[in-house]
């Protein structure tokens, strides 16, 4: 029962232990957390139809803007993610409490991320979808056919009528748009009947033109498998067995065992369709393959001297059979070692924010403020993350500079950037290049930096901005006229203008915990931001190598226009399917305690929010709801939403008394894409008041 009160809406239920059952698919059956889900037949698919809990799936991320557009020609990366079966923790919409989860960070290396498994319909978790839009990376799912399971359902919607396999691709179209992905892989792994192996092009052309009508960028890709002939035969390669699927779709996915000829023979089926090939790497290196495991930049170096792109599987390779302990150095180990095969891709959308978190932690830190202490793993969570690695600096000094990112501190999520180095004594200044941009700058910017040096050191940190363009590009005063690399060190900002005290209320202030935030203004006028660098400076009149280590907590870079427009408020916000568990036994005087769980729902533009904080305040009381919030001065926290939604799970709350009522109140919190904190004045608000059964 709802009521409608000036704070907050408030909800009435008296307390009942005969809940109704929660969807299977939707929750977790043991803790009925929401998590991701799978269709393993036919039916199921054709079944589905859109429900509330699907909204817990569907990616907040759009498909970041990026440059040069998947579209173009040059070869691309494709990074297809089987690990252990699929849907392992990262199934936990919310996040979950695991210990040393798999991160994947190195985003700016690839293109195309696929994740597959073993089930028919393999919708990717919302996190990886999330994870990937941040980084202008297309997400697929994989629709799978297997062994005679997989003839008989191929028989069943191929064999027959146009329109037994349009409402199979129609489906799959529907899917991709409604939980906000980019298409699917195509892979069937049995012999098809001469019926079914005729109409596989024409489901594939039909898949492929209704998708690019419905997802803007979309792509099918054909796995290489089934030939013409309709018979299993592996080919490792494209070629006229089963070139009519490549024809009917937007790419082919070689198998692993190929060798140099096959590439060779390639080039002339492909044709002008040459980036169009994904060229099979196993990084478990299983079967006669070239390359795979520390040794993969041997097939990347055979692939892209042709010209071709590359499907790396199972690059999770280094989480699943080498130490956990190590797994961070062992995941940068295998990207550096393929880097110079890995064209990257440039950010061309503002605001840019990042505070480097993997979507991982061994705590919880709010702009500085300790939120939560535990491990906690929530892929939805992972900001934009770095180009990482290791540089030695030219000359015969010694100088070096590597990044890595690193749990041990925070500024705002679970981890920061660790920038170390050594600057040789004939070297004034290092600069890091972070992020490739290609971002078309408005008339002034604001970008703040917030470090902290380890340990004692008189380096000096500040931020730098390449910019560049066709025509002038004028920087304040300074006409910056046919010089594509002026690099631009910015002068810090004294005194922020006050519409922006929110976002740049710490600037130029010693922060909690050690950190430092610089903040900047720069005016530009027909410029093209291209580089964002972190230059370290030696101290002036220092005459000896200077070492450093430097953690980064967050770099923002806002269009100012955007911090003058009005701040949103949540609203709307309900409370729904309440269960409540028995309290547990208790110790004679002390308060019964319940678990309660909950739907909370609520209205906000989602483009405008990176996600949302949910918070609670409880108390117990016998008269009507005030406005003043219960309990202590801050509230607790709950988790993080990248929806319009969050399931409270088994929230420990102090039973009502006879004749009382229970309160706890629900706080939703927007996290704007500028990034900063949003007064409570702005937040959501709804009250549950519960009493026991008469």
């Amino acid at each position: 029962i709802k009521e409608d009160q000036e704070a907050a809406a408030v909800f009435r239920e008296v307390v009942s232990f005969t809940p109704d059952p929660l969807p299977v698919r939707y929750y977790d059956k043991d803790t009925t957390e929401p998590i991701s889900f799978y269709f393993s037949s036919l039916e199921e698919l054709l079944a589905w139809t859109p429900h509330m809990e699907d909204g817990f799936n569907v990616a907040l991320e759009p498909l970041g803007c990026r440059q040069p557009p998947l579209s173009s020609h040059r070869p691309r990366t494709l990074l297809c993610h089987d690990m252990m079966g699929g849907y392992l923790d990262d199934r936990f919409i919310q996040g979950s409490a695991v210990q040393n989860p798999y991160s994947f960070y190195h985003w700016q290396y690839i293109d195309i991320f696929v994740y597959f498994s073993h089930h028919t319909v393999t919708i990717p978790p919302v996190g990886w979808t999330n994870a990937a839009h941040r980084h202008g990376v297309c997400v697929l799912g994989t629709f799978i056919t297997e062994w005679n399971e997989g003839a008989r359902l191929c028989e069943a919607f191929l064999a027959g009528e146009e329109r037994s396999y349009q409402a199979v691709a129609d489906r799959l179209v529907q899917i991709a748009q409604f939980f906000h992905f980019d298409g699917w892989l195509i892979n069937i792994e049995n012999s098809l009947s001469l019926a079914a192996v005729r109409n596989t092009p024409l489901f594939l052309r039909y898949l492929t033109t209704q998708l690019h009508r419905q997802v803007p960028g979309g792509l099918v890709l054909w796995y290489d498998s089934v030939l013409q002939s309709g018979s299993l035969k592996w080919q490792d390669e494209l070629n006229e067995h089963n070139r009519v699927f490549f024809d009917s779709c937007d790419g082919f996915f070689t198998n692993y065992n190929w060798r140099e000829e096959h590439l060779e023979r390639m080039l002339g089926q492909a044709g002008e369709r040459l980036a169009d090939v994904y060229v099979g790497v196993d990084v478990f290196a299983r079967g006669n393959v070239i390359g795979g495991r520390f040794d993969t930049d041997k097939s990347l170096e055979l692939i892209r001297k042709h010209g071709f792109s590359a499907a790396l599987f199972a690059p999770g390779w280094v989480y699943e059979c080498l130490e956990k302990a190590d797994f961070f150095q062992n995941q940068d180990k295998f990207w550096s070692l393929l880097q110079r095969f890995l064209p990257t891709h440039s950010i061309c959308s503002l605001p840019f924010v990042t505070s480097f978190c993997l979507g991982m932690g061994t705590r919880r830190v709010c702009y500085g403020q300790e939120q939560a202490v535990g491990p906690w793993y929530h892929p939805s969570a992972q900001e934009t993350q770095p180009l990482f690695g290791e540089h030695k600096l030219p000359g015969d000094g010694g100088g070096w500079v590597k990044i890595h990112c690193c749990l041990a501190d925070a500024w705002h999520g679970g981890s920061s950037l660790l920038v170390q180095g050594v600057i040789p004594p004939e070297v004034g200044n290092v600069a890091v290049r972070l992020f490739s941009l290609q971002v078309p700058v408005p008339p002034r910017i604001f970008l703040s930096l917030v470090y902290k040096l380890e340990g004692p050191s008189d380096v000096g940190v500040a931020l730098e901005l390449t910019t560049g363009d066709a025509g002038g590009c004028h920087i304040g005063s300074i006409s910056v006229l046919n010089e594509t690399g002026f690099r631009q060190s910015l002068q810090p900002l004294q005194v922020p203008p006050t519409k922006l005290a929110r976002w740049a209320g710490h600037c130029g202030q010693p922060l909690s915990g050690g950190w430092i935030q610089r903040c900047y203004k720069v005016s530009l006028r027909g410029c093209l931001l291209q580089d964002l660098f972190v230059n370290f400076s030696r101290p002036p009149g220092s005459p000896k190598e200077e070492s450093f280590a430097c953690r980064l907590g967050e770099i923002q870079v806002v269009d100012a226009d955007s911090l003058l427009a009005p701040l949103h408020q949540v609203q709307d916000v309900t409370v729904s399917q309440v269960r409540w568990q028995q309290p547990a036994p208790v110790l004679e005087g002390r308060p019964v305690r319940l678990r309660l769980s909950c739907l909370l729902h609520w209205s906000y533009l989602l483009l405008q929010v990176r996600c949302f904080r949910v918070h609670c305040w409880e108390g117990t009381r016998s008269d009507s709801p005030s406005r003043e919030p219960p309990g202590p001065e801050k509230p607790t926290f709950l988790g993080l939403a990248f929806a319009n939604q969050y399931r409270v799970v088994d929230l420990v709350v102090e039973a009502a008394g006879p004749g009382q009522d229970g309160r706890v109140e629900f706080l939703v919190e927007p996290v704007p894409r500028e990034g900063f904190l949003v007064p409570q004045a702005e937040w959501g608000r709804a009250a549950l008041l519960y009493s026991s059964p008469r």
